[in-house]
């Protein structure tokens, strides 16, 4: 376990992954500096653009040249929320690193709570919703549901009603850095790391602008990430289905032949039950099949051992204007 941390001297980064967010962003940047200026702390703002197509880049350029504590990572192209979070980790700079969605559902105001969790020896304190305003009751019920879910075909507990919304100390933000599996769950990652986790309770707004990145598509596409990388359940589970259809089978074939021999005059030939037992059995070899091939797919997709993303720039300002650069040892599997 931890032990309290009553350091007032530190560097605070927050890393926030933005996708078409030019609207809000402003307003996120205001808040989190607001934030900060009250802990009287050194601070550092990440600010990811996950190929953003409208003028996100523009807008956080700009933000970037009026404070030097902004740094713009700007990815080639869209490599998804979970990439633009891991280029945020890579380059941030600090004691304790914020993870923070740019959409302001998550109040930036949180990060007090956060950092008083921290200095009394927590490695991590992560937001947990109490409410979530705004979002539909399909949403809601699909949420509980997904993380029970995990929870149960998984060894690794993963707090319910959670998002990537989370302070981690340093020596966390390291352990991440070293685990560049290309299908990744950050909040998932984190739990897996370990140390002394405690939850910030908040209540959870709808988005200060923009639409949601997460239509039900991507919802799902996240889910089996998440299952796939943190269980080999639904692989052992196709195991216990074939065994108790197999079970079933001879079962069925014991009451065929009892039935022909002693009750001949219920026994009636045809072909429903040939065509029955083969559409069922179909069903279930196509369903191994999917699981498999959904384990295969990451295991191909790791083995070619492509990177997580490709940076274009990193801006930040020096000497009173916005420069690009990418450093040497940035990215290592891009550089």
């Amino acid at each position: 376990m931890s032990q309290p941390n009553q350091r007032t001297s530190y560097k605070l980064a927050v890393v926030a992954p933005c996708f078409n967010e030019e609207a809000g962003l402003a307003e996120f940047v205001r808040r989190v500096s607001a934030v900060v200026a009250g802990l009287g702390c050194a601070y550092e703002i990440v600010l990811v653009n996950d190929g953003s197509r409208d003028r996100t880049l523009a807008v956080a350029l700009d933000l970037a040249a009026a404070n030097p504590a902004i740094r713009v990572v700007n990815l080639l192209r869209n490599f998804g929320h979970q990439a633009a979070v891991t280029a945020g980790l890579d380059v941030a700079d600090g004691d304790v690193v914020v993870l923070l969605d740019s959409d302001l559902q998550d109040p930036p105001e949180c990060i007090v709570e956060m950092i008083t969790a921290w200095q009394q020896g927590a490695d991590v304190a992560y937001g947990q919703r109490r409410t979530r305003d705004g979002e539909t009751a399909f949403k809601l019920f699909t949420a509980r549901f997904f993380y029970r879910l995990l929870n149960l075909l998984t060894q690794n507990n993963i707090p319910s009603d959670t998002g990537d919304f989370r302070l981690m100390d340093r020596r966390v933000v390291g352990a991440l850095r070293s685990m560049r599996e290309r299908h990744r769950f950050i909040r998932g990652m984190v739990s897996w790391v370990g140390g002394r986790q405690i939850a910030v309770p908040y209540d959870r707004k709808p988005r200060f602008a923009g639409e949601t990145k997460y239509p039900l598509r991507k919802m799902f596409a996240f889910a089996l990430d998440a299952i796939t990388s943190f269980s080999v359940v639904p692989l052992r589970l196709v195991t216990w289905l074939a065994l108790t259809v197999i079970g079933f089978a001879v079962l069925a074939a014991l009451w065929v032949v009892v039935v022909k021999f002693l009750r001949p005059d219920y026994y009636v030939p045809g072909y429903p039950t040939i065509l029955i037992t083969v559409i069922f059995f179909g069903g279930v070899q196509l369903l191994a099949l999917g699981i498999i091939g959904e384990y295969l797919g990451r295991m191909y997709e790791a083995v070619k051992a492509r990177p997580i993303y490709i940076v274009e720039q990193v801006y930040q300002q020096q000497d009173g204007r916005v420069t690009g650069h990418n450093p040497a040892g940035f990215t290592p599997q891009v550089i």
